[in-house]
């Protein structure tokens, strides 16, 4: 299939100049005599490269690069500029979007080699990211199709502990509980991997609505306690300020709640002696909620991989290292973000920042009317 190429000038000539060398070499040639019409072209079929020039009348070439690249919905074109200034003017169209630029007057060697150049750079990104789609969808189907044995084996072996197909003995048990915390571990591994597809594929809906953070996260600490009190660990939130007996932010409950359990859940995995607390803050519309351990602590030069998918760090402990990818996800769609502070052996702090919502809570609770009578 010909690569097709729109080239972009108010003056004729060196449209038909440009096309007649482009031709030549087999491109398919789209051409515009100015600004509106090269974004009327855009919107019907996106081409490969964008030949444009500088100066043109009412729209010039600055004006149509950055509307070009405004453009999300597009995949990436690359733009070449067409400039009889100086190299200030190149620069300006760089930083506006720009992927290179041609001096007039043209020379068809230069305009051919700079062309083939960028629809290579144009055809290694599209092959990028038609790689990176397939493996997202493929990962999609997979866990999927996985998720529905792995369900009704937890079923079934529910039933079996229960003892529906009759008593079990205690080494028929015991080896029962080992399948069952297996297979669960791997149902949450597959239920994350699909989560973290519908995060990336900007299809995961979240049901937003006010929380309050402190019984929030008063539920979870009630949740992981008896994991601390096995590994003799103090759990515990620190004295809220006078300011926090309310700490309102807008979001989804579980996935707050997921990610919270997340966080505390690693925090005690990783903290063999002292414990784990729990600190908020308030900094102007922004709560902080601070978890800090007296674990391991991470290598330094850890910190910036911790976030991406399947990385565990070096302390060989078990999990799938999906945890804190997805974590990541769910803070960045609550407009939030996470901060990370840690020292190999002085234990680390993980800190979520969240924007606060406009209104009281006083405000959530129903009226007398929307009460229902006694």
């Amino acid at each position: 299939m010909k690569d097709r190429i729109l080239v972009v000038d108010d003056i004729p000539d060196n449209l038909h100049l440009i096309r007649s060398i482009l031709e030549d070499e087999g491109y398919m040639v789209l051409l515009a005599e100015g600004g509106q019409q090269a974004l009327a072209l855009l919107q019907q079929e996106a081409p490969d490269l964008i030949l444009l020039d500088v100066m043109m009348p009412n729209m010039d070439g600055y004006e149509v690069t950055r509307r070009v690249r405004s453009l999300h919905e597009l995949p990436f074109i690359p733009i070449l500029l067409i400039t009889a200034n100086d190299r200030a003017s190149s620069v300006k169209g760089l930083d506006l979007g720009a992927d290179e630029f041609i001096r007039k007057p043209i020379e068809a060697e230069e305009l051919l080699a700079r062309v083939r150049s960028l629809l290579r750079l144009k055809h290694s990104i599209a092959e990028r990211d038609r790689t990176a789609q397939q493996r997202q969808d493929f990962v999609s189907r997979l866990t999927h199709d996985l998720r529905t044995p792995l369900v009704a084996a937890d079923r079934m072996l529910e039933l079996l502990q229960a003892g529906a197909l009759g008593e079990l003995s205690p080494q028929v048990k015991e080896a029962m509980a080992v399948m069952a915390r297996s297979n669960q571990n791997l149902l949450e591994m597959v239920n994350k991997l699909l989560d973290i597809y519908r995060y990336e594929a900007g299809s995961k809906v979240l049901n937003n609505q006010p929380i309050d953070l402190v019984p929030l996260l008063k539920e979870v600490l009630e949740e992981l306690q008896p994991i601390a009190q096995s590994k003799g660990l103090y759990l515990q939130i620190e004295a809220l300020p006078s300011d926090c007996t309310q700490l309102i932010v807008k979001g989804d409950r579980l996935e707050l709640l997921r990610v919270f359990n997340n966080l505390i859940g690693n925090a005690l995995k990783f903290t063999d002696t002292g414990g784990v607390s729990v600190k908020i803050a308030m900094q102007q519309d922004r709560v902080n909620i601070a978890i800090t351990d007296t674990g391991t602590g991470i290598a330094e030069s850890e910190i910036p991989f911790l976030f991406q998918r399947f990385r565990q760090g070096s302390h060989h402990r078990q999990g799938s290292g999906l945890g804190l990818y997805l974590s990541h996800y769910i803070v960045s769609a609550h407009q939030g973000s996470i901060s990370v502070v840690s020292k190999p052996s002085m234990g680390s702090t993980f800190t979520v920042h969240l924007p606060l919502a406009l209104q009281p809570l006083d405000i959530l609770q129903p009226t007398q009317s929307d009460r229902q009578p006694n």
